[in-house]
């Protein structure tokens, strides 16, 4: 029983000696971890021009809708399908017998009340003079007054029917009002037309110059005035370029001509119409396409690099800053837009900031670090080390 008993004492002092010797090394001072390098751009102010993108549709600066103002007969056609057309062009001939017979029949009524007003006149002065030597009552005056006063109305109305008649006979020549392309015709030579009828004969249209009917957003627009109100930001030339529907560029640029001033309700926007020249009738009614606005024009702004800036569990966008005592500091910022690769800072960022854009999943804030400084490639966009004559940087 002794014998256990110095057995186990022993045991327990060797335990207790090797647990000593696992200590020590824990009590030595831990070697320090090393710093994380990172890549900074240092944000300085520059001066760039703010251009909006707008979706929108081609449409024509004068629009004639051709309807028959009289009614008749289709007699000719004198337009091919798809031509240019000049003002005053002949575009149809109607029927015209009936109202030729028409007008002739006014040429004689008003021949009629010319020699009844002549009559009526003699008649008149007559009377008058017969009344000064007192050879007719007073009564026969008044009449023959009265008659030829009704005479010369009835003359006057003659001449009007006349000129009425001359007018729907004209009206069977159907002309162009504009300078512009003619469409498809929707009548044949031998339709029967009615005057104002509801369906159109055919459309002019003029393309030269040409309208683009962009649309813009009510809170955009008023997002775009309280950042005209800062500091340093000024209204652009309201130049406008188009990129078509293949996404080329069109060749001549066009200017901003007026704005819509309501909101449309179902849709939320505001109607921007622009004029391009077209002389090559490339652009034709209709076209989607989407036009770059010159708006604004900001002279110190502030661009952070958009791999420098991530989003927090709120989504808001935040960026890490490299301080003077080379820690970390974390920065939420308040973000415009976008210009080409960058964002356009409007808060929480400073002039001479350094922007860590490299080796920010190793690090957060209060962490120390040392830089290297990179720049932002002019041609390209790429972010590259500031001595590395355009070697591209390596992502977060």
């Amino acid at each position: 029983m002794l014998s256990r008993f110095k057995y186990a004492s022993s045991m327990l002092l060797v335990l207790l000696l090797a647990g000593c010797q696992e200590e020590a090394p824990k009590s030595a001072a831990a070697p320090s971890a090393p710093k994380v390098q990172v890549g900074v751009v240092t944000i300085e102010p520059q001066k760039i021009d703010l251009i909006t993108e707008l979706p929108g549709r081609t449409t024509s600066s004068l629009v004639a809708e051709i309807r028959p103002q009289v009614g008749g007969i289709v007699k000719k056609r004198f337009f091919e399908e798809g031509q240019d057309v000049k003002t005053g062009d002949l575009l149809y001939e109607l029927d015209d017998s009936t109202y030729i017979s028409s007008y002739k029949q006014a040429q004689a009524d008003l021949e009629s009340a010319n020699a009844s007003l002549k009559s009526a006149q003699l008649k008149y002065e007559r009377y008058t003079q017969l009344r000064k030597q007192n050879n007719v009552s007073q009564q026969d005056l008044d009449d023959a007054q009265v008659a030829f006063l009704e005479a010369k109305a009835k003359q006057k109305g003659s001449e009007a029917a006349l000129e009425s008649a001359k007018i729907n006979l004209d009206y069977t020549k159907i002309r162009s009002p504009i300078d512009g392309r003619i469409g498809i015709s929707q009548v044949t030579v031998g339709a029967l037309v009615t005057g104002s009828q509801a369906t159109v004969m055919t459309t002019v249209r003029s393309l030269d110059p040409i309208f683009v009917d962009l649309a813009q957003t009510s809170l955009d627009q008023l997002k775009q005035r309280t950042f005209l109100a800062l500091d340093d930001v000024e209204k652009g030339s309201n130049k406008v370029a188009l990129l078509l529907e293949d996404g080329t560029k069109y060749q001549d640029q066009g200017t901003l001509k007026a704005r819509e001033v309501s909101v449309d309700e179902s849709t939320g926007s505001v109607t921007l119409r622009a004029e391009f020249p077209n002389p090559d009738n490339l652009l034709l009614p209709g076209m989607f396409v989407r036009g770059l606005i010159h708006e604004l024009t900001h002279n110190a702004a502030l661009l952070v690099p958009q791999q420098g800036v991530s989003r927090d569990v709120k989504g808001n966008p935040i960026a890490y800053v490299v301080n003077a005592n080379n820690v970390i500091e974390s920065r939420i910022l308040t973000v415009e837009r976008t210009v080409d690769n960058q964002w356009l800072v409007t808060d929480g960022i400073k002039a001479g900031d350094k922007v860590v854009v490299e080796g920010s999943l190793k690090i957060r804030s209060g962490s120390e670090v040392t830089t290297i400084n990179m720049k932002r490639d002019s041609q390209t966009g790429a972010i590259v080390a500031d001595n590395a004559n355009g070697s591209s940087a390596q992502g977060n």
